[in-house]
């Protein structure tokens, strides 16, 4: 997989997940924009840390529109156009029913839904709309499996991967005429810098016996199936969700 001059910008890449999917396009010969929120010092060290170049790091609330749109821009004036689209960037903010306030409720609902599903989207609306000049492109969502078994003490997280999944395939259908092709990956459990007290903690060992393999993914690993959904010769899987979470949860 040669993305050797291809412009990729992935959402949410001061660390984890977002971390190694920009390594791996680095590694491939893409030049990498890094987005942050807040943590500018995390996404200059992940930029430091790719090979290759020149690479960027753009600072952005991609719960903002107009913020989304101004950092699409940006990216394209940077790396002189955008090839692919990663939409990693989420929050995850635990809000079970029976124990917060309908105030809580409200605002935890609010904040996930304008970050994970409409920041994505507006995300896609202006990328495709770079892509479609250039004559093509690649928009890869990162969901989760959380979309498909449901998430009790996180419901607007489960919402929001779910509207992300039905948005990539509707968005498939609609940019494939464009030549620009779509898909999504569906994580479980990944080893990342904000899920290692809970693996580490009481409930770790029962997360892992989830899987037949006894383990949670890697960041890597996950960063494979969105750089193979990104790649020149995935075309005809556009509209595809692929499950990384080893064999954790089996869907029909």
């Amino acid at each position: 997989m040669d993305f050797s001059g291809k412009a990729v910008l992935v959402t949410g890449a001061s660390q984890g997940i977002g971390r190694a999917i920009a390594r791996q396009f680095a590694a491939r010969g893409a030049r990498v924009a890094v987005h942050c929120h807040r943590n500018r010092r995390a996404a200059e060290r992940t930029r430091a840390g790719l090979p290759g170049g020149p690479h960027l790091v753009v600072e952005a609330d991609v719960g903002d529109a107009g913020a989304v749109a101004r950092m699409v821009d940006a990216v394209a004036a940077g790396l002189g156009g955008l090839d692919v689209l990663v939409n990693n960037a989420g929050i995850h903010e635990p809000h079970p029913i029976a124990e917060v306030s309908y105030a809580e409720w409200q605002a935890c609902w609010r904040r996930t839904l304008e970050t994970n599903l409409l920041g994505a989207a507006n995300a896609a609306w202006c990328a495709a709309r770079h892509m479609m000049r250039q004559g093509g492109g690649r928009i890869v969502n990162v969901s989760s499996r959380g979309a498909f078994r449901g998430e009790p003490a996180a419901p607007a997280y489960g919402a929001s991967k779910a509207g992300m999944n039905a948005m990539s395939q509707s968005l498939a259908k609609a940019l494939a005429p464009h030549r620009i092709f779509v898909g999504a990956v569906a994580p479980g459990f990944v080893t990342t810098e904000r899920t290692a007290p809970f693996l580490d903690g009481p409930e770790g060992e029962e997360v892992r016996r989830q899987s037949p393999l006894g383990r949670v993914a890697t960041p890597d690993e996950v960063a494979y199936a969105v750089v193979f959904l990104a790649s020149a010769g995935a075309e005809f899987t556009t509209g595809t969700i692929i499950d990384v979470n080893g064999a954790s949860y089996l869907r029909s």
